[in-house]
Order: C-alpha cells, then sequence, then structure tokens
C-alpha cells in the first residue's frame, strides 16, 4: 500500500481561512452526503467480497477498484479538511487528485483463514492494539493540525515534519482498514512510514 500525500511549497491563506470559515458548508456537507450513500454500496460490496474470497480466495478485480476508488474519495475528502492539500477535492470513486492518492496492488490470492481469523477476532488482534496507538497518535496530529493552522496563516507554509506527521497517521489507519477489509494479506505495521 501507498498513500502519498503530497507536501505544497505554498499553502493559500485564503483557502485556510475559506475552508475553516465554510468549508464544512461547501466541502462537507456534499462529499459526506454523497460518500453517505456510495458507502451503503461499499458496505454491501464487502459483504459480497467477504463470500466470494471465502469460496474463491480471490478478491475480484471490479470490487476491489471500485472500494480502492471510495476509499481514495474519502482521503482526498479528509486531507482537504485537514488542511493537508489545497484545492477541492473531485467527487466518487471515480475521481483523481495530483495531491491524494491511494496505490494498493490488487492480490492474486487471499488467505480465507485469514478471512475467519479478521472476522472472528480481527477486532481483537487488530483492532485493539492499533486503535489504541492511533488514539494517541490522533491527539498529536490534532495538536500538530491546530499549530500549521497558524503556520499556514502567518507564513502560508505547513511545516514539512508536522506534514509528514500527519500524513502518516492517516497511512497508518488506511493500512489497518485494508487489513481488516481483506484487501491484503499482511498484518500493518505499527508506524506511519510507508
Amino acid at each position: 500500500m501507498k498513500l502519498t500525500i503530497k507536501h505544497q511549497d505554498k499553502y493559500s491563506r485564503g483557502q485556510l481561512i475559506l475552508r475553516t470559515l465554510f468549508g464544512m458548508i461547501y466541502i462537507g456537507i456534499p462529499h459526506f452526503f454523497l460518500l453517505a450513500i456510495v458507502g451503503i454500496w461499499s458496505a454491501i460490496l464487502s459483504f459480497v467480497t467477504f463470500w466470494v474470497v471465502l469460496f474463491t480466495a480471490k478478491f475480484p478485480e471490479s470490487i476491489f477498484n471500485f472500494q480502492i476508488g471510495f476509499n481514495n474519495w474519502a482521503l482526498r475528502v479528509q486531507a482537504v479538511l485537514g488542511n493537508l492539500v489545497d484545492g477541492y477535492p473531485a467527487f466518487f470513486p471515480g475521481g483523481t487528485s495530483d495531491s491524494v492518492k491511494l496505490e494498493v496492488p490488487r492480490p492474486d490470492r487471499v488467505s480465507r483463514g485469514l478471512v475467519i481469523l479478521r472476522l472472528l477476532f480481527g477486532a481483537i488482534y487488530v483492532g485493539i492494539p492499533h486503535y489504541f496507538c492511533l488514539a494517541f497518535r490522533q491527539i498529536a496530529s490534532s495538536v500538530l493540525g491546530f499549530l500549521a493552522w497558524f503556520a499556514i496563516l502567518f507564513a502560508g507554509k505547513y511545516p514539512e515534519r508536522w506534514h509528514a506527521f500527519n500524513v502518516g497517521t492517516y497511512r497508518w489507519g488506511t493500512r489497518v482498514g485494508l487489513y481488516l477489509g481483506y484487501f491484503t494479506d499482511e498484518y500493518p505495521k505499527f508506524s506511519g512510514k510507508e
């Protein structure tokens, strides 16, 4: 898995203020509304994927591509609302971005045993340890995001190390979600690094 959220040399103060004051209205509401509707279809496909993988040990290509597109869309919205990139996020799973990109190779085979293990015990052996660690990391990311807001406002720059840390938080969470969603059999690393 490779998640890239490009660090910009210069950030727009105007876009920062506009997102802060009205971002939930002109970005959040339309995207979250459509993400929720398309998310219902994504959930249905996840249910179908479980059974297909269980019986065939293969992740259907069309479902895989749709789900990765859906994840890309959600990450584009999160990155813009989190001030990691400027611009307006493209709608729908087919949308693209030069700044935010999630690349996941489709596995040739998915372990049926791991599918059952993740279904029955995934919350215990993946969810609890990773989400416990991610909760603390998310607190640190929130603090850095708050401080970065002022850095962008006054200097027009998002400090590179803070940006890398916050992107790492997204990367870690995405990696866990992909593992639990049967996209990969590789246990997620306890790290935000690539």
